[in-house]
């Protein structure tokens, strides 16, 4: 083979390769998104709940997590035993003892897969019947 058929064989060869490599679907990393909460996020409820679950849309780093349960006055008022759930690593939860009707501010903050740290934060109401 000369190298000028190499040359007119491996442009078209090369071609279809990058071709290849834009059409196959590649991983995407974003940010941890929280896709669900309990108490749900502005939700009213009627009974103090006994712990705050987060998930998210994937799961997240064990490292440098929180999760803080704040009232209408600025003070935390959860158990600070943030835990991550073993076999879902998406959710996280703290638990809180006996809340009084009040509008509390879940805080969280968490790493993403891509490694960046993602922070947030709901309300929900406790009113009691």
């Amino acid at each position: 083979m000369t190298r000028r058929n190499f040359t007119l064989t491996a442009k078209p060869l090369l071609g279809l390769i990058l071709s290849a490599c834009f059409a196959l679907p590649l991983p995407v990393f974003a940010h941890a998104i929280m896709v669900k909460s309990q108490p749900a996020a502005d939700a009213t409820v009627a009974e103090s709940p006994k712990q705050v679950d987060v998930w998210f849309n994937d799961k997240v780093g064990s490292e440098y997590k929180a999760l803080a349960v704040i009232n209408s006055a600025g003070k935390r008022v959860d158990n600070k035993d943030i835990e991550q759930e073993t076999f879902d690593p998406s959710h996280l939860y703290t638990t809180v003892t006996n809340l009084p009707p009040d509008t509390y501010t879940v805080r969280y903050r968490v790493v993403s897969l891509d490694t960046h740290i993602v922070t947030g934060k709901f309300k929900f109401t406790l009113k009691k019947p």
